[in-house]
């Protein structure tokens, strides 16, 4: 199966801090991937070099064929960021609307992603009034627009109920078994069984790139919380001797590959 995206040794640095450390992963196509790790890991980073909006030390990322960034891969992929990107002052369907026009689509398919995204019922409501959890999914509207190949989404599902984190997680791998591909991030580790491969990632090194039940069967729990710790510890382990700045993977670190040793 042809991969979506590949990254590959890319390092992303801000100033001396080094935010990515040489991180390497692929992303099959017509998949739900997740990306998982606590706040402040570089899931976003690695997000936006995705997309093609973040400046890169070094290394490449790849994306449905193109150098990330490239104008046309603009019309092909949907990125939904963690602030909600919509206007407060316009209700959700005149945004759908007004992104729907950007690219040159009708206001069906702006009432079609409104409610796919279960906002039908608060289609004529001004944004700037609903809940923090209702912007995301008006954010989410405008990001499925035009039905994109791959579509990133950065921590979708937080400020959700139970009921409505189940039924997207249920519309993504719709999406993915039409074909769609989804880079999905989270900090919540209950929903890594919901996706097809996971991408673990901490302190800027991708500790393991897995379907869960290969990570599962790796660490030996069936717990993925508790799976997470352990390659955690796993890959700290194999820090000590290793070069400060991140770029050796050191005795049981991270492979190249991004699998633990």
């Amino acid at each position: 199966m042809e991969n979506a995206i590949d990254v590959r040794d890319l390092v992303v640095a801000r100033g001396r801090r080094r935010v990515l450390h040489g991180v390497t992963c692929a992303v099959r196509r017509g998949t739900v991937t997740g990306l998982l790790g606590p706040s402040g890991s570089g899931k976003t980073t690695l997000m936006r070099a995705v997309v093609g909006v973040q400046t890169v030390t070094s290394g490449t990322v790849t994306v449905l064929g193109r150098p990330a960034g490239s104008a046309p891969l603009r019309r092909r992929l949907g990125y939904l960021t963690q602030a909600p990107s919509v206007y407060a002052d316009l209700t959700v369907r005149e945004n759908a609307r007004y992104f729907a026009a950007l690219q040159g689509q009708g206001s069906a398919e702006a009432d079609r992603v409104v409610a796919e995204v279960g906002l039908a019922a608060a289609a004529g409501q001004l944004v700037g009034t609903l809940s923090g959890g209702q912007r995301s999914r008006a954010s989410l509207a405008c990001a499925l627009i035009g039905r994109p190949e791959l579509v990133i989404l950065d921590e979708p599902t937080v400020g959700q109920d139970p009921v409505l984190r189940a039924e997207l997680w249920a519309r993504f791998h719709e999406l993915a078994g039409a074909g769609t591909t989804l880079l999905v991030s989270s900090h919540v580790m209950d929903e890594a069984a919901r996706c097809d491969r996971l991408l673990f990632i901490r302190d800027g090194r991708l500790i393991a790139d897995d379907t869960p039940d290969g990570v599962r069967a790796t660490t030996g729990v069936t717990d993925l919380e508790e799976a997470f710790l352990r390659l955690i510890r796993a890959a700290g382990s194999g820090d000590r001797g290793a070069p400060r700045d991140g770029t050796g993977p050191g005795v049981g670190g991270p492979r190249p590959d991004g699998t633990v040793a």
